[in-house]
């Protein structure tokens, strides 16, 4: 099948027929990889977070950790090819990263503490993510009618809080170094901002395919000043090796738990959840809406890649909501750009001294251009409210309500601790796109459709009025 798209890509451009959609037009190799290598720059951090986090939980050796990490690498390059090249009925066909869900975290960190030898820890999750994936897999074609409940007023808030609940992530790292909550370290700070000034000047001065890259450019040129201000760590280069494998099942046989199958099931509801919102965000930067179609085999390479992870080491994948705003600033749309950053990310899993080599960019630098690239996002859903009609009955309290909600985890990851609220119920309040998705879906349709056609038929017999009632909502 991905073969047949570039074949046919290539023959229109030569037979002089119209012109591809940009998701679907081949970039030169230079471009190509550039491009892909900018997406690598972007997501890196975000692939690698979790198993950082759950190696140190669990106590993992160094080397463990390591292992875990390219294995997170290895195992979202297939599900990022899954989402872009894709195969029969799987796959978005968008220029989408798919990675490991950092929502995540929580269950499975949850999971490990509940088992009495921590070696058993790994195991059991990987067996809960198993089944989870198939079954989100076998949902994919029910859960895609979602779509339906995703107005304008809809999908411009949860894109808009996407956007907004990624810019902490910015901040924290900025923050890296010092006390989490706590004002951010000078040298950080500086250092994201002069990369945050390079990224804008770039962008304003520069043209064509150099202004593509600008955030790329960015990131070097903010390493090159990191390093005499000793904030470059080359220690992860130095001790690497050149070539490993995540070898199947190198921390044991899964282990299949019901309690933990259960938690895994609602973190993949959650996961499904979030990336529709994400496919229809990607869908208006890129001009090619997100229909039912699309969005299914989007869920269908998610689920697909998430149930194929566990095989190598790697967890639950979902679509990464930063490089939507990647997208958005460069203006390439190229699906296949992403799929040469999925092959990348491939060849890093494979290589931990390749990998290395993107870790040693500074994470305030990443902070000072992602505050760029998620600023983007929240613009962009900010452009899709303004179509909406907030000025329409009620849909600017729908609007305010949802992302209030949503913005709660961002804003106080305690703040549901003392309420007793249940643990499942806990993975989706956790998700400021989830819970405020779910609170914008719920209020549309309690202001704008349920019992919406029956009170505006009265109240225009009374007045009689013949015109019909607006119950678009969005």
């Amino acid at each position: 099948m991905a073969a047949d798209d570039v074949k046919a890509t290539r023959t229109a451009r030569s037979a002089g027929g119209a012109r591809p959609h940009p998701v679907d037009e081949v970039l030169p190799p230079g471009r190509l990889l550039a491009g892909g290598l900018q997406h690598v720059a972007a997501s890196y951090a975000g692939v690698v977070a979790p198993p950082l986090v759950l190696g140190a939980v669990i106590g993992l050796s160094p080397a463990g950790t390591t292992f875990l990490v390219g294995a997170a690498l290895f195992t979202a390059g297939i599900a990022t090819l899954l989402q872009t090249i894709g195969f029969w009925k799987v796959g978005a066909r968008m220029p989408f990263v798919n990675g490991v869900s950092f929502a995540g975290v929580a269950p499975m960190t949850a999971v490990a503490a509940a088992q009495t030898d921590k070696q058993d820890a790994l195991p059991v999750i990987f067996g809960a993510v198993m089944v989870a994936g198939a079954l989100g897999f076998l949902l994919a074609p029910w859960f895609c009618r979602l779509v339906r409940f995703f107005p304008p007023l809809v999908s411009g808030t949860v894109i808009t809080l996407i956007g907004l609940t990624l810019l902490p992530v910015a901040f924290g790292w900025i923050q890296d170094g010092g006390a989490p909550g706590g004002p951010a370290p000078a040298t950080g700070l500086a250092l994201a901002a002069a990369t945050l000034v390079i990224v804008l000047v770039l962008r304003r001065v520069l043209r064509g395919f150099l202004r593509q890259i600008a955030v790329l450019l960015g990131l070097a040129a903010g390493t090159l000043i990191a390093i005499p201000a000793g904030a470059v760590d080359f220690g992860p280069v130095e001790h690497a090796r050149p070539v490993g494998f995540p070898a199947p099942f190198h921390f044991g046989t899964p282990h299949f738990t019901l309690s933990a199958i259960v938690s895994m099931c609602v973190l993949m509801l959650v996961c499904m959840t979030e990336s529709t919102a994400d496919m229809l965000a990607l869908g208006q930067v890129v001009g090619r809406p997100a229909d039912e179609r699309t969005i299914a085999a989007g869920l269908r390479a998610d689920t697909l890649g998430t149930a194929l992870s566990p095989l190598f080491n790697g967890f639950a994948n979902s679509a990464f909501a930063q490089n939507i705003g990647l997208v958005a600033i460069t203006r390439v749309r190229s699906r296949f750009v992403v799929a040469a950053c999925g092959a990348m990310f491939v060849l890093l899993g494979l290589s931990p001294a390749f990998a290395s080599l993107i870790a040693v960019v500074p994470r305030p630098v990443l902070g000072g251009a992602g505050i760029v690239l998620f600023g983007t996002v929240a613009a962009s859903g900010i452009q899709v409210l303004l179509g909406a009609g907030l000025d329409r009955g009620d849909n600017l309290l729908v609007a305010a309500a949802s992302l209030g909600v949503g913005m709660i985890p961002v804003v106080s990851r305690t703040f549901y601790d003392g309420a007793g609220v249940p643990e499942t119920l806990r993975t989706l309040l956790d998700s400021g796109v989830s819970a405020g998705c779910l609170t914008a879906v719920l209020l549309n349709l309690a202001f704008n459709h349920v019992g919406k056609r029956r009170h505006d038929r009265h109240d225009g017999h009374d007045r009689h009025d013949a015109s019909p009632p607006d119950v678009r909502g969005g």
